[in-house]
């Protein structure tokens, strides 16, 4: 069997993980043990970010033709690619704050709604609130001015209650 017809399916299944996919970010994952390695494993699922380790000429193969091409200059060494499919700075996030923790761990670049971020503007990526955090800021912002409304007139209504 020729090695084209082994490393194929692989393509393809990579092809099919960037299908619909809004960000893809590479990053070096040398030097994890398992236990970090899992753990982050387990907070990018959470997410619904799915996190794989492929070889680089086959991520390159796959890109081909697709927004992820932009990656190619960093492929080199190794690799995972954590690829969201709904929120674009969801792996970056996660990633950064884990890298926190686990200093070998290194964002490379990351592809993000069809635009290329290199190291230091991941980090601009991953400072974005998630959906939920900014519509739970939305909500209190519009709440603030309603609340402060009703505890002030509730303040003149007892003040011009008569004494009893």
């Amino acid at each position: 069997m020729a090695k084209v017809e082994i490393k194929q399916p692989i393509v393809d299944e990579i092809k099919a993980l960037f299908d619909g996919a809004v960000a893809v970010t590479a990053v070096d994952y040398l030097g994890l043990t398992v236990e970090q390695d899992t753990d982050l494993r387990k907070q990018l699922r959470e997410a619904g970010v799915q996190y794989k380790v492929y070889k680089n000429t086959l991520i390159k193969r796959a890109a081909e033709g697709t927004d992820f091409a932009q990656l190619d200059d960093v492929l080199e060494g190794p690799t995972a690619i954590a690829v969201s499919k709904d929120d674009p700075a969801a792996a970056a996030r996660i990633i950064a704050k884990f890298a926190k923790t686990a200093p070998k761990l290194e964002l490379k670049a990351a592809v993000a709604e069809g635009k290329l971020y290199d190291k230091n503007e991941v980090q601009t990526l991953a400072a974005i609130p998630s959906r939920e955090e900014l519509l739970g800021r939305l909500c209190g912002s519009l709440q603030s001015p309603i609340t402060n409304f009703a505890r002030v007139i509730n303040q003149i209504a007892e003040k011009s209650e008569p004494a009893a």
